[in-house]
C-alpha cells in the first residue's frame, strides 16, 4: 500500500488506506448475515456495510433507507397484478383473506413477493389492524378517538396549546395501534409495515401496494374489513 501511494499527498494517503482498511473488514459472512436479514442483493449488503463501516445495526438502517427512498419514486406507478391468499391462525381460530398488488404476474409469482404476502397476513393474524393506512381512517373514527384524548388531556389543566399537542403525540400512536401500514412488524418490532414492503419494493424494483384484507376470528361478531381508498375516491374527498 505504502509503493502505490508514492507521490500522493498525506492527506489523500491517509483516506485511501482508511477506506482500504474498511473493505478489508467486511467478510462473506457479514455480507451473508445481512442479506438473510434484510432480504437486499449481495453487492447492496456490501456497501451497506462498508458505508456502515461494519456495523451490522447501521448497515440494515442504510438499506431501510434505500428501500424507501425506491418506494417512493415506484409509488405513482400502477399496481394491477398480484395475489389473493388466505391464512389461517393455528387451531383455526383466525382467518385472513388479503390482496397485495404488484406491477406484473412475474413479480407476484416471485418468492420473495409470496413470502412478503405471507408475513402480512400472518401480522393481521396476530395484530388485529383497522385500517390499511392512516389515509383510510374514517372521519368519524378519527374524530371520535381525538374528541376521547383531548377530554383526557383536558383533566390535566394545562393550556389548550399545550393539550393539542398531546392530542397530536395520542392521534400519532393511535394511528400506529390501528393502520396496518404503521404498524411494527410482528416478526421484527423495528421495522414497520411500510418498511417490510419498502425493503422488497428495493429488491424487486416495483411498486408494490396493500389492496384489502378481512380478519375472522371464531366467536366474534362481524370482523375487519379494510380496503385502500382508490385514488379517485382520495381526490374527491381532498
Amino acid at each position: 500500500m505504502e509503493r502505490r501511494l508514492r507521490g500522493v499527498r498525506p492527506e489523500t494517503a491517509r483516506i485511501l488506506q482508511k477506506g482500504s482498511y474498511e473493505m478489508a473488514d467486511i467478510t462473506a459472512a457479514m455480507v451473508k448475515e445481512l442479506r438473510e436479514k434484510s432480504g437486499a442483493p449481495m453487492m447492496d449488503c456490501k456497501n451497506a456495510l462498508t458505508e456502515a463501516k461494519g456495523d451490522m445495526e447501521q448497515a440494515f438502517v442504510v438499506l431501510r433507507k434505500k428501500g424507501m427512498a425506491t418506494a417512493a419514486k415506484k409509488a405513482t406507478r400502477s399496481t394491477s397484478e398480484g395475489v389473493v391468499t388466505s391464512y389461517i391462525h393455528a387451531g383455526g381460530k383466525i382467518g385472513v383473506l388479503l390482496e397485495v398488488n404488484c406491477e406484473s404476474d412475474f413479480v407476484a409469482r416471485t418468492t420473495d413477493f409470496q413470502n412478503l404476502v405471507h408475513d402480512i397476513a400472518m401480522h393481521i393474524a396476530a395484530v388485529d389492524p383497522k385500517f390499511v393506512r392512516k389515509e383510510d381512517v374514517t372521519p368519524e373514527a378519527f374524530e371520535k378517538e381525538k374528541e376521547i384524548y383531548r377530554a383526557q388531556a383536558a383533566q390535566t389543566g394545562k393550556p389548550a396549546p399545550v393539550i393539542e399537542k398531546i392530542v397530536e403525540g395520542k392521534m400519532a400512536k393511535f394511528y400506529e395501534e390501528v393502520c396496518l401500514l404503521e404498524q411494527p412488524f410482528i416478526k421484527e418490532q423495528t421495522v414497520s409495515i411500510s418498511q417490510l414492503i419498502a425493503t422488497v419494493i428495493g429488491k424487486l424494483g416495483e411498486n408494490i401496494t396493500v389492496r384489502r384484507f378481512a380478519r375472522f376470528k371464531v366467536g366474534e361478531v362481524g370482523e375487519t374489513v379494510a380496503v385502500t381508498k382508490p385514488a379517485a375516491e382520495e381526490a374527491k374527498a381532498e
